[in-house]
């Protein structure tokens, strides 16, 4: 079988750097990191770093308390690492205030939009974000917002705000689709002209979706997504492929896969998600190579 791999498979800037910071001050197992959360949205490489002694408590939204988690006994040998899809600063200063030394693995791009909607909010704009309100990305960038923010996931959602007067700021969640939130922001700004859109979904988003395309140009005949079903990026890798009209298959693990309904095609296209690692695209690459 033909395998086409997608350059852009793989970890991201911002995850490639959560977890350098966090692999730096395990030092090799002789310090315990915590992490408030998942780091990344990919359950293998939490499992593997666990083993390093990088340990993620708490839940998946950064909402829970974490005292109780925490063993404070040798706390100067100890380190809170904030996760790669930020927290908001009511968070923030909760993590801060535990008595443990902290360090931020905020992917830069995501603390730009923080930075944005923060600078907007300081001038009396009111916030929307466009994104999974459930989302931990999403739901630390509301917190920037102050009490004049709004998350809107659709059309029907934007339907159902109030009326919102004076200046609006628009940004979106880093992972989302180019198009889709080009549709929404103009739907929105139909019914509220005074609306400053700004493009905030990163590079790594934009490369992976349209990687995608040229899987479909290339002559795949199926495409293969690698990464978490919690990730955001992943899931969307997912629907992308499944709107070229090719067959897709969004898998975890090599395990998932099935090999009698992926056997019958001759070349098959493979992504992956921003939090998937290496070592995943690598098994299911070199077993569909072997078919």
């Amino acid at each position: 079988m033909k395998v086409i791999r997608a350059k852009s498979a793989g970890f991201c800037f911002g995850v490639e750097r959560a977890i350098g910071i966090a692999t730096t001050c395990a030092a090799g197992g002789r310090c315990r990191v915590y992490t408030d959360g998942p780091l990344i949205h990919n359950r293998q490489m939490m499992e593997r770093l666990a083993q390093n002694g990088i340990l993620e408590i708490g839940d998946y939204k950064s909402e829970k308390r974490i005292d109780g988690e925490l063993d404070l006994s040798g706390s100067s040998d100890s380190v809170l690492v904030f996760r790669a899809h930020g927290v908001s600063p009511d968070r923030r200063k909760y993590l801060q205030s535990l008595g443990m030394r902290c360090k931020d693995a905020t992917c830069p791009d995501v603390g730009k939009i923080a930075g944005i909607i923060k600078m907007h909010a300081n001038k009396n704009y009111t916030t929307v974000i466009v994104g999974d309100p459930e989302h931990p990305e999403v739901i630390g960038l509301l917190g920037y917002a102050g009490n004049r923010g709004y998350v809107v996931k659709n059309k029907e959602n934007i339907d159902a705000l109030p009326d919102i007067k004076g200046d609006i700021c628009m940004v979106s969640q880093s992972t989302m689709f180019t198009d889709d939130y080009r549709e929404i922001s103009e739907y929105f700004k139909s019914r509220f002209p005074n609306t400053k859109v700004i493009d905030t979904i990163c590079g790594a988003t934009k490369e992976r979706q349209k990687d995608v395309n040229i899987l479909a140009q290339k002559g795949a005949e199926a495409i293969i997504v690698i990464g978490g079903k919690h990730s955001a990026n992943t899931v969307k890798l997912a629907i992308m492929a499944r709107r070229t009209g090719l067959p897709c298959f969004h898998i975890e693990t090599l395990n998932e896969l099935d090999l009698e309904s992926i056997g019958k095609f001759k070349t098959v296209g493979v992504t992956a998600g921003a939090s998937t690692p290496d070592f995943l695209i690598d098994e299911v690459c070199n077993k569909l190579e072997k078919l």
